[in-house]
Order: structure tokens, then sequence, then C-alpha cells
């Protein structure tokens, strides 16, 4: 299990989690906080995906496309 470091201000917040019962031991305060990164990390993800496709959508409204030739794409589907 690696080690951590906190400064003393997050050591100070961790074990006040602990003795309002909110958390059973630090395990559970790192566990969590690195639960809400994921999913912030996660969110940030898909807030970049749907600016792209809005991006896309936008495009292809404004008629900036190509066709799309699926034989092209995917030859050995039609042999």
């Amino acid at each position: 299990m690696p080690n951590i470091h906190l400064t003393k201000p997050m050591q100070d917040y961790a074990e006040a989690q602990i003795q309002s019962g909110a958390y059973a031991n630090l395990s559970e305060v790192v566990r969590a906080g690195m639960r809400s990164l994921m999913e912030k990390d996660g969110a940030l993800a898909f807030q970049a995906f749907k600016a792209e496709l809005e991006l896309a959508l936008a495009e292809a409204e404004a008629g900036d496309h190509a066709p799309f030739d699926i034989e092209a794409y995917e030859p050995d589907a039609f042999r």
C-alpha cells in the first residue's frame, strides 16, 4: 500500500471527517477523494467529447462535410 503525505490542513480535515463519523478511517477519506477525482475527470472527458460533437454537428449543418462512402470505409463488408 502506498504511503501518502497530507498537508496539515488536509490532515486536519480528514481527521474531522473521521471524528464526525462520516468516514471510519483515513483510507475511506482518501478513497472518497479518489472517487471524486475520477468522477471529475470523467465529466471533463464527457464535456470535451460533447464539444467535439457539437462542432462536428455545426460543420455538418453548415454543409462543411464530405458524403460518407460506406463501401470505401468498409470494403470487405460488400464482397
